[in-house]
């Protein structure tokens, strides 16, 4: 939908949600790609990540961090328990706690890689000060009143 004239702006241009939006979809694809090899979703290496820092958390805990409803969360845990990379514990006549599987440390390390090359990727694209700046303002907008 290009102009004819070259001074015009493209009438989303200065819509940050269109930004961000279009950011994000580019970020998640490329992390998704890069998962692919380890046969990871973003959001099954987010939870493995959140495991691990939390060993025994619920997966009540881990969905109300990642926005994700109970009945999304259900059959993402029970995948990553059937693919052996995480276990469950009982802890009271309801909850069960989260840990990683040798397994599914071994897929976290390899996640982590992963993440650090494609984090790595988009850092590259700005200096020291502005990621710093940018992280600082979508921290803004992502958790306002924080």
């Amino acid at each position: 939908m290009p102009s004819s004239d070259p001074h015009s702006l493209h009438p989303l241009d200065n819509l940050l949600g269109y930004h961000l939006r279009r950011a994000s979809v580019a970020m998640m694809a490329d992390f998704g790609k890069r998962l692919q090899a380890i046969k990871l979703r973003p959001t099954e290496a987010t939870i493995l990540l959140l495991i691990e820092t939390n060993p025994g958390c619920i997966q009540s805990d881990i969905g109300r961090i990642l926005g994700i409803q109970r009945a999304n969360m259900v059959p993402m845990i029970a995948a990553l328990e059937k693919a052996g990379l995480i276990a469950r514990s009982a802890m009271d006549g309801r909850s069960h706690a989260l840990h990683l599987t040798e397994q599914g440390e071994e897929t976290l390390q390899a996640a982590k890689t992963i993440i650090d090359a494609h984090e790595n990727y988009f850092q590259s694209m700005f200096s020291a000060d502005e990621n710093k700046a940018l992280l600082t303002s979508i921290h803004r907008i992502s958790k306002p009143g924080d």
